[in-house]
């Protein structure tokens, strides 16, 4: 046993010293957890990136085994059941869809019944999975299927979801009452399309073919639903988005739009990623600044939100024979 010795005390912390060093702490936590949340973000946009490559790989492999490029979506618009107003009709099943063998989903892809409509019950098990191939990690809305609604609020279907869309070109060829969109569509993804590459004049290293979208509305990799709207899902930071046709569940456009002329400023905009004038048809990610895109060739790029404009809508026609610099 010790004993003490006479005349000499214990030191230990005084109260003052205790919250100094607790602050020096709370300092050092401060300095720290900015730089840890942009490791994490930085590892999120990576993974997002990685996706998008994944998802071009897809395309290309898709196209060595049919030699067109899979549509944005398929329709019989001779249908009885189509849409009057947009001519949509089934089967709808979308691009995502179409690449699931290509995304080792080959078993997902044979539990399809691709002869019924995407929206039938005997689909439904397998249109509300979400795949992680399709999410972006830093995107909000990722939780559960999403819903599919027609202009009066009725549940239509309940599909996975998917942050990426494909690029339909400068106009929204969704805004046309016509069966054959090629008549219109500026773009490589739309109704029925069956675009080659010889199609995309302009260079596949010069047109973007798929984008990400996520935080303004919701999308789908399963397909489109004759009657359906898409709207925003936070109406309180998209004040000016209105909602839009049953294409915008799978499809995006760049603007200019004849069909989208507004009547305060007299022409039609262009939407470049991240545009404060945003619409659930344009390109919109949860990154800072901008949104990665996949060009035609397979490369995954960076676009700033201050991408000059003329410059985004060249790169989203793929045969208009518009000169794309440097961006």
């Amino acid at each position: 046993m010790t004993t003490p010795v006479p005349g000499k005390r214990s030191r230990a912390f005084t109260l003052i010293e205790l919250l100094v060093v607790i602050a020096i702490i709370a300092v050092l936590v401060a300095l720290l957890l900015p730089a840890v949340q942009q490791a994490r973000e930085a590892a999120r946009r990576s993974q997002s990136k990685n996706n998008l490559k994944q998802i071009g790989l897809a395309l290309h492999n898709y196209l060595d085994t049919h030699s067109v490029f899979p549509a944005a979506y398929l329709a019989d618009t001779l249908h009885s059941n189509r849409d009057p107003n947009t001519f949509d009709g089934p089967n709808g099943f979308a691009w995502g869809a179409m690449l699931l063998p290509q995304l080792d989903q080959a078993p997902l892809y044979n539990q399809l019944r691709t002869d019924l409509p995407c929206w039938s019950p005997l689909n439904t098990a397998a249109v509300a999975i979400n795949l992680p191939v399709f999410l972006s990690p830093s995107a909000t809305n990722s939780d559960g299927p999403m819903t599919v609604k027609n202009g009066s609020g009725t549940t239509l279907a309940r599909f996975g979801r998917s942050h990426y869309v494909v690029n339909s070109g400068q106009d929204e060829p969704w805004g046309y009452q016509l069966a054959n969109l090629s008549q219109v569509a500026d773009g490589p993804f739309y109704r029925n399309s069956r675009t080659r590459p010889a199609d995309v004049s302009d260079g596949l290293s010069n047109t973007v073919f798929v984008g990400e979208h996520s935080i303004v509305s919701d999308k789908t990799w399963v397909g489109v639903v004759p009657g359906a709207r898409v709207c925003t899902i936070d109406p309180q930071r998209f004040p000016i988005t209105q909602c839009d046709l049953a294409a915008t569940l799978v499809s995006a456009h760049s603007g200019p739009a004849v069909a989208e002329i507004d009547p305060l400023i007299g022409f039609a905009p262009i939407h470049p990623p991240n545009s404060p004038l945003c619409h659930v048809c344009q390109m919109y990610s949860p990154h800072v600044d901008g949104a990665h895109i996949l060009l035609g060739d397979g490369s995954v790029r960076f676009v700033s939100q201050y991408i000059d404009q003329p410059t985004w809508a060249a790169l989203s026609s793929c045969r208009k024979g518009e000169v794309v610099g440097e961006f």
